[in-house]
């Protein structure tokens, strides 16, 4: 579905990713992993079209999708949900909403957002509600849900579960199945490198600005190196 070929981003002079090549096969769950500044935010951002690439190519269901804004990528059906959020705070639950369909104009937005709510009934009960008076795992639900009224085909989600309860962060691993099980393919940077794994088809582990280890999400699991630098009695998390 996505294939990532010796792709290398630039923040003016420093060189971000490193010639990365990555592959999402469709109707997976995959997984990037790797410590602070290691590139996944980076390639999150140049896949969503919020960067552009020096170097490789990004082909997306055999299209060549290199260096395309994010609008346009909307459009073709990949879209982002970043770290933070990004809601608008000072608009309704419900426009927040409607803005995640702001490029389409058929006639089932309606409908959509209805089936929405259904999903995340918290959203239903609050939709008149400033979005930025939500808790943090129910701000954490409208941006998916906001996401999901593009009717992407390729989900990005980078840090879903930063800063949340523990209860709230496994609601938001059960939903991200269930969005999966739905017919949407995931790629998930995330801080939980353990549960991304356990949720995840395949994963990549990323190390300043390169992939350095890639497998089987049940594999990485066993990896001594992912054991020990990420999954470790002293801390199961990875900062993004």
């Amino acid at each position: 579905m996505l294939k990532v070929s010796n792709v290398e981003t630039f923040y003016g002079q420093i060189q971000a990713l490193k010639g990365i090549n990555l592959e999402v096969q469709e109707g997976k769950i995959i997984t990037l992993l790797g410590a602070n500044g290691a590139g996944k935010t980076t390639t999150m951002k140049t896949l969503a079209g919020l960067l552009k690439p020096k170097k490789g190519q990004v082909e997306f269901l055999g299209e060549n999708i290199t260096g395309l804004r994010a609008d346009q990528l909307l459009r073709k059906g990949i879209a982002l949900v970043p770290e933070g959020r990004a809601i608008l705070s000072s608009m309704t639950v419900l426009e927040n909403l409607e803005m995640g369909a702001y490029h389409r104009k058929d006639k089932t937005i309606k409908e959509e957002i209805d089936e929405v709510m259904k999903r995340f009934p918290i959203l239903e009960e609050r939709q008149t509600q400033m979005a930025g008076t939500l808790s943090g795992g129910q701000q954490q639900m409208l941006a998916i849900a906001r996401a999901l009224l593009s009717k992407p085909r390729l989900l990005l989600l980078d840090e879903p579960s930063m800063g949340l309860a523990p209860l709230i962060v496994a609601d938001i691993f059960q939903i991200i199945k269930e969005i999966n099980e739905a017919g949407t393919t995931v790629l998930l940077v995330e801080q939980n490198a353990k549960q991304a794994l356990k949720i995840a088809d395949y994963g990549y582990v990323m190390e300043t600005g390169k992939v350095i280890i890639e497998g089987e999400a049940k594999s990485l699991l066993e990896d001594p190196r992912v054991v020990e630098a990420y999954l470790g009695r002293k801390s199961t998390s990875v900062e993004a």
